[in-house]
């Protein structure tokens, strides 16, 4: 019997796979998907995050970034990472590093998807398959999610994300966060000639349109996109518990706040190489709470920054407040690491 079945080979499921390969785990990957596999995203990867990937046995190439700077027309503060860099890296890249390795641990990907889930006392059946244990990492509007109950309806204004590359040389080795009173647009450095523009916005307008919002920035990328808008969303998700029976959720499936941190890849690899250690150490019932503590820190701070991002007050303030209060920035850049 498979020892552990994964639905879904994005970042967390192929992280999920990986961890539990080099316990010494059997395990299948379900993803209908070919890889190398692109999403929206902003492709930051916090030095967290890079960490956890090594840990894996994970090196993706990349822009070394050194930072996060906040900008509003005129003003900016900035604060960089302390100790290692954290990376931008093209989604494309990041899944094929992570497929790769998979795959050389001996890790076997199937092509389907996973729809109906039976479980047992003592095993799980889904895409025809029997495993001791299934992991779902199958995303943000994850099926499997919804199809176990698991769902939990989320009150209050919806968040969208629009992604595109511009080939330009980047000007920075930070993440540029620009905030306007509507939206923020994410700038990260993928390439030596390419940046990503990624918008966070309740509005669901095209992604040229968003830009308007920041005149300086439009007249820095021009006339260079390089290939479509990708988009995702709404961004906020819930799930009423991390884990059902033999079932348990990794990643954006096991609840989402919003992308506003770039904590994405970071939170993904911890919470699916918990769930594994979980199940490696017989202790499944242990993982909700892991869960929980593993995102708590990011859950409060992405929560605060929203709530003042949507009071048009609070929102003016956000970067005079980083300015003039440099100290208390670099603090709370330094939590993301």
């Amino acid at each position: 019997m498979i020892d552990i079945l994964v639905a879904g080979g994005g970042p967390a499921g192929l992280a999920a796979a990986i961890r539990a390969a080099t316990a010494g785990r059997e395990v299948v990957v379900v993803e209908p998907r070919a890889a190398p596999v692109d999403k929206a995203c902003g492709e930051g990867i916090m030095p967290s995050g890079v960490a956890a990937l090594r840990a894996l046995g994970v090196t993706v190439p990349g822009s070394e970034l050194r930072g996060i700077r906040y900008v509003e027309g005129t003003r900016r503060a900035e604060a960089g990472f302390r100790g290692p860099p954290g990376l931008g890296v093209r989604r494309t890249a990041l899944h094929e590093a992570l497929h790769r390795r998979a795959l050389d641990l001996g890790v076997r990907i199937v092509m389907g998807r996973v729809g109906e889930v039976r479980q047992g006392a003592d095993s799980v059946r889904a895409a025809g398959l029997t495993a001791r244990w299934l992991i779902a990492a199958d995303g943000l509007h994850s099926p499997l999610r919804r199809t176990l109950g698991l769902d939990r309806p989320v009150a209050g204004p919806r968040r969208y994300g629009l992604r595109r590359h511009y080939r330009v040389a980047p000007w920075t080795d930070f993440v540029e966060v620009h905030w306007s009173r509507r939206c923020e647009a994410y700038v990260t450095p993928v390439g030596d000639r390419l940046v990503g523009v990624a918008v966070l916005s309740g509005d669901r307008r095209p992604h040229a349109e968003h830009l308007s919002a920041f005149p300086a920035l439009a007249d820095a990328l021009g006339d260079t996109e390089a290939g479509p808008v990708r988009g995702a969303g709404p961004l906020r998700q819930s799930a009423r518990s991390p884990r059902t029976g033999r079932v348990l959720l990794v990643g954006d499936a096991a609840g989402y706040v919003d992308a506003l941190t770039g904590e994405g890849v970071a939170l993904a690899t911890a919470t699916a190489s918990a769930a594994v250690d979980c199940l490696t150490a017989d202790r499944p019932e242990a993982y909700p709470a892991r869960w929980s503590q593993l995102t708590r820190r990011h859950r409060l701070l992405t929560r605060g920054l929203l709530g003042a991002a949507r009071h048009p007050l609070a929102a003016r303030l956000i970067v005079p407040a980083a300015h003039r209060l440099p100290t208390v920035f670099a603090a709370a850049v330094r939590a993301l690491q």
